[in-house]
Formats: structure tokens, C-alpha cells, sequence
């Protein structure tokens, strides 16, 4: 049996984290193991119940989710940190990265969405949602270039992977990339494994910044 990764989930909302613990909990490997209504409550709970991933929303009362997710990286770094809220701002998004999140989702994710987030999470990875890799690359854009490493890489993939990965650089998810290529999703899947264990990185957004650079846009 595969082990449970320990979640804490972090929300002022009762019906916001109600309706995110059932939809974590229909994976059998994800178990909720404490709620908090914001950050202080989120940092006791921590220190009772260690959990593997903390999800944490932004906006909050007493301590907002970048306070908390500073404190749990400085007490806590063992502990994954994956953002999970409504807002996609820049003054959110920057500084949550930069403080070592291992992950930020918009709400309107889905199901698998989340649950691989938090998995991904838990082994040392880190996943943004589409939405938010497009936004990052907007704001990184000056600080990249067209490089000939970047473009020698992305030489290395087949037709179709190239494809794909200039979907994926320019922030469309699977669903969107299998409509956009007439591919079924799974396939679409199947050909950013494949592209990222070419491009020898383990997530999306690491992809993504390979593609930019290999001028990959639109």
C-alpha cells in the first residue's frame, strides 16, 4: 500500500476547505490530517501534526499565507508548501516563489490537478498552474534570452514534441494542448514525459523557461 502524504490544509473559508478536503481525500495515497483558518492556526498545526505538504491560501485574516509560508519555510523547511488560492497577482506570485513554494494553483484547478500537485509536492517537485508558468515567464521575460543551448535542446525533439512544448511554453494546460494538436489528453501526457526527461528537468514550468528561451513563443 502506498503511503499517505500527510496534508494540511489552510483556508479562512469552512466551506472552501470542506469542499477541497473531499476532493483531496478521493485519492486513497492523500489523507487531511488538520485544517486551519489561517496562518498562526496553520503553524500550531504544523508543530502537532507534521504533515508532508501544507496548502495554503493567500488571503487570510491575522497572518496571510506569504507570512505563513515564510515561517514554515524558516521553522519548517522540511515541510512542502504548495499555494492554493483564488488570486494570481504579481505582489502573491513573486515572493511566493521566491520563498521556496513547491507549488501555486489557481481554485478553478482540477482534480488531478490538485492531487498531483500535492504528490509532486511531497517528492521535492514543484508545479504551477498553466496560467501562473505564463504569467512568470511574462515577468522573467526580460532576464531570458534566446540562447543556443535552449535552442540546441529543444533540437533534440521530434516534430510532435516541439509541438507540445510550445503549447506548454505559451501556458496552455494538457486539455488545451490535446485540442489545439487534434490529441487525445493521454497522449498529450505521454509527449511531455517525453519532452521533459529530453530536457532533462522535472517539472512544466522548467520546460516552459527552456522553450522561452529557445523562442518557443507567441
Amino acid at each position: 500500500m502506498t503511503d499517505q502524504i500527510r496534508v494540511l490544509l489552510t483556508d479562512d473559508e469552512p466551506l472552501a476547505r470542506a469542499g477541497i478536503t473531499q476532493m483531496l481525500q478521493a485519492a486513497p495515497d492523500i489523507s487531511v490530517v488538520a485544517q486551519a483558518e489561517d496562518g498562526q492556526m496553520a503553524l500550531r498545526l504544523i508543530s502537532e501534526h507534521r504533515p508532508d505538504v501544507v496548502l495554503l491560501d493567500m488571503q487570510m485574516p491575522r497572518m496571510n499565507g506569504l507570512e505563513a509560508l515564510a515561517e514554515i519555510r524558516r521553522t519548517s523547511p522540511d515541510i512542502a508548501v504548495v499555494i492554493l488560492t483564488a488570486f494570481q497577482f504579481d505582489e502573491y506570485l513573486l515572493p511566493a516563489i521566491k520563498l521556496g513554494a513547491a507549488g501555486y494553483l489557481l481554485k478553478d484547478c482540477t482534480l488531478e490537478e490538485l492531487h498531483g500537485a500535492v504528490r509532486a509536492a511531497r517528492d521535492g517537485n514543484t508545479t504551477l498552474a498553466p496560467a501562473v508558468t505564463r504569467r512568470l515567464l511574462e515577468v522573467m521575460g526580460p532576464q531570458l534570452g534566446n540562447t543556443g543551448e535552449a535552442r540546441e535542446q529543444v533540437g533534440a525533439l521530434t516534430d510532435r514534441e516541439r509541438d507540445v512544448l510550445e503549447c506548454l511554453t505559451n501556458g496552455l494546460t494538457n486539455a488545451e494542448i490535446a485540442r489545439t494538436l487534434h490529441l487525445a489528453v493521454g497522449t498529450v501526457k505521454t509527449h511531455v514525459t517525453a519532452i521533459m526527461t529530453k530536457l532533462a528537468v522535472t517539472n512544466r514550468t522548467q520546460a516552459a523557461i527552456i522553450g522561452y528561451e529557445a523562442g518557443l513563443t507567441r
